[in-house]
């Protein structure tokens, strides 16, 4: 049976998925979308084949669809989640979930009230080859306990409107997820610490900045935010243990020998470096809707990952350490 898919917004990463589910991945196919811009989401309905809802909430609702994909603007993250829930339909949402963690915990509540796992949160990084093989090590404590991690989320650059606090809660975000899962614990405490600002950077950002976090355990981790680089798309993780240390293998890239240099390319952006990983998430995705089950990053992660960035920008704000308070894993989401 082929999966029914409808997909809420159409902007630039929701058209990547229309054409990585319907052109590269099996048992599935995006079968119809919808966009409050209703001019250009009818143009991309017509380019791909698909019916075109001018009401998101109509769709989701639709006896045609079978599970929903959500790639809207993250303020109406939560409005097409709530509306896939009510409807009792498995929905993939990109990161965030929801902008507050306030408004995360409603989708969780609701999830919960309706008795059954529906959500998924797009953290892309627990699929990707590299962090699989750190996350295999660190589970096997093949070089013993894991005691720090230095980690670096490197952009080549961001547009002018990209603000301080979204190096947190839109790059660094992707850290708090993948490192907790690589873990397997919770994080304590947060703090923020500028480096001296680049000249690359637009007059209201601070860039680059460190966030530092502590897990319960005390695993010490620094994460490097860098967002105008210029060099390219840099993603680092270091991972010191007992008795060795393990880092994130780099993307298989060619070397080239040229004008007396040995080059080695990298990515110039996230989707380049993340491809293989953004094509095995919805596959897994698309296998375990069809199970009826969800296997990856649920709500309860999408809520514990903002109540972290936010301690995070408010740590940044104070300019201390701020204890991150987040309640006990619901029996539900064990």
């Amino acid at each position: 049976m082929e999966l029914k898919i409808g997909l809420v917004g159409t902007g630039a990463i929701g058209r990547t998925h229309i054409e990585r589910i319907n052109n590269t991945l099996q048992g599935a196919r995006v079968i119809a979308c919808s966009d409050v811009h209703t001019e250009f989401g009818k143009s991309v309905a017509e380019k791909y084949g698909l019916a075109f809802f001018a009401d998101g909430e109509a769709m989701i609702a639709d006896s045609s669809i079978d599970a929903v994909v959500v790639t809207t603007a993250d303020p109406f993250h939560e409005q097409y989640v709530m509306a896939a829930i009510k409807a009792g339909k498995y929905v993939f949402v990109e990161k965030p979930l929801a902008p507050e963690a306030e408004a995360c915990k409603k989708i969780v509540d609701a999830e919960m009230a309706g008795g059954k796992k529906l959500v998924q949160v797009g953290f892309m990084r627990r699929y990707d080859p590299g962090y699989r093989q750190l996350k295999k090590l660190v589970v096997e404590k093949t070089y013993g306990e894991p005691l720090l991690l230095h980690c670096a989320h490197r952009n080549a650059s961001v547009p002018d409107d990209f603000t301080t606090p979204m190096s947190v809660e839109n790059s660094m975000i992707h850290e708090i997820d993948v490192l907790r899962w690589l873990l397997g614990e919770d994080y304590a405490t947060a703090e923020v610490a500028f480096g001296k600002r680049t000249r690359n950077a637009a007059g209201h950002l601070q860039d680059p900045q460190v966030m530092i976090l502590t897990t319960k355990s005390g695993v010490r981790i620094d994460v490097e935010s860098f967002v105008n680089c210029k060099y390219g798309y840099d993603i680092k993780c270091e991972v010191v243990c007992e008795e060795g240390t393990i880092n994130l293998p780099e993307p298989a890239n060619a070397m080239v020998r040229t004008n007396a240099a040995r080059v080695t390319p990298i990515c110039s952006d996230w989707s380049q470096r993340f491809v293989d990983a953004y094509n095995v998430e919805f596959q897994e995705w698309i296998n375990a809707t069809k199970a009826g089950r969800v296997d990856g990053p649920t709500a309860w992660d999408g809520y514990v990952g903002q109540v972290t960035a936010k301690a995070a920008s408010k740590a940044r704000e104070a300019g201390t350490v701020v204890k991150i308070d987040i309640e006990d894993c619901p029996e539900f989401y064990m």
